[in-house]
């Protein structure tokens, strides 16, 4: 056999065996699956330019770039450089302090926002800038968790509730108009213990950054316990694929991994006052 041919049939191989690693851990990380599908749902709202706020290295482009014309994104400088994202080929199309967003008024039609709201020690703030770049009655969709791990410590300081996103849009200038639950108990409970399994028992973090995944968490990692992956593997896909199933089945609203939510930023400064005192968004669960 030639030479390159080896090379080309290794090559192969081992993207093969990268993709299949890619597959199998978002099946067993229900959370990561249910975010996606969340986010492919949304998608079609979005349009124009979209400023993908704490980006990372850019892991929803490919959902979003069918429906706007510019996929712009930024992350907070300090933070982004501890992270294992600095190695990965995309990178942020812009930095900043963490303060302002470098960009005009009403600069944008969409901005995005997964999981990054629990990071930041003033949300109100960043909640404010994204609205302020929004061009009026553009749209922010914004994933945020409820019931999650403590991860990227020590930045990581709040979880979310639906009415908490609402109350911060709200104080922004934007109006929540779609709220989506992002599973429930047994998705809950399925990724706690499937999280556990991975980072705690087998000790998986570098197997999922070397295929994309756990990308805002720091480079370093421990060393992988092999030798209780033919224990735990099998446990995790079986949780992952319980928990799905039940999911369908015993419905709980009021647990959940996080939220969805597409506020609708206001045509005027004024026009929020429509509002009467204590009368929540029309948005939906």
């Amino acid at each position: 056999m030639p030479e390159s041919l080896k090379v080309t049939n290794l090559f192969d191989s081992r993207m093969w065996a990268a993709k299949l690693a890619r597959k199998s851990s978002d099946f067993v990380d229900l959370q990561w699956g249910i975010t996606i599908r969340s986010l492919t749902d949304a998608a079609p709202r979005a349009h124009g330019r979209l400023l993908d706020v704490g980006c990372g290295d850019k892991p929803y482009e490919d959902i979003f770039r069918p429906f706007v014309t510019e996929y712009v994104g930024i992350e907070h400088e300090a933070t982004f450089s501890a992270t294992s994202a600095r190695n990965y080929q995309k990178k942020p199309d812009y930095y900043y302090d963490g303060k302002q967003l470098p960009f005009p008024d009403c600069s944008f039609d969409t901005v995005l926002n997964v999981q990054v709201l629990e990071h930041t020690p003033n949300p109100g703030t960043l909640v404010r800038e994204m609205s302020r770049v929004l061009k009026p009655e553009g749209l922010l969709i914004l994933t945020a968790p409820f019931e999650f791990r403590l991860h990227e410590e020590p930045h990581d300081f709040f979880r979310y509730t639906p009415h908490g996103l609402r109350q911060l849009c709200l104080e922004a200038g934007m109006e929540v108009i779609y709220t989506e639950q992002q599973g429930d108990l047994t998705t809950v409970i399925g990724h706690k213990v499937n999280g556990y399994l991975a980072l705690r028992v087998a000790r998986l973090q570098s197997v999922a950054q070397s295929v994309g995944k756990l990308g805002h968490e720091s480079a370093s990692a421990p060393k992988v316990r092999w030798w209780t992956l033919p224990v735990v593997a099998p446990m995790m896909a079986s949780i992952a694929l319980g928990a799905r199933m039940f999911e369908k089945v015993f419905h709980d609203p009021q647990n959940a991994l996080g939220f969805l939510i597409v506020a609708k930023k206001f045509p005027s400064p004024n026009a929020q006052i429509r509002l009467a005192p204590g009368t929540s968004s029309t948005g939906s669960t």
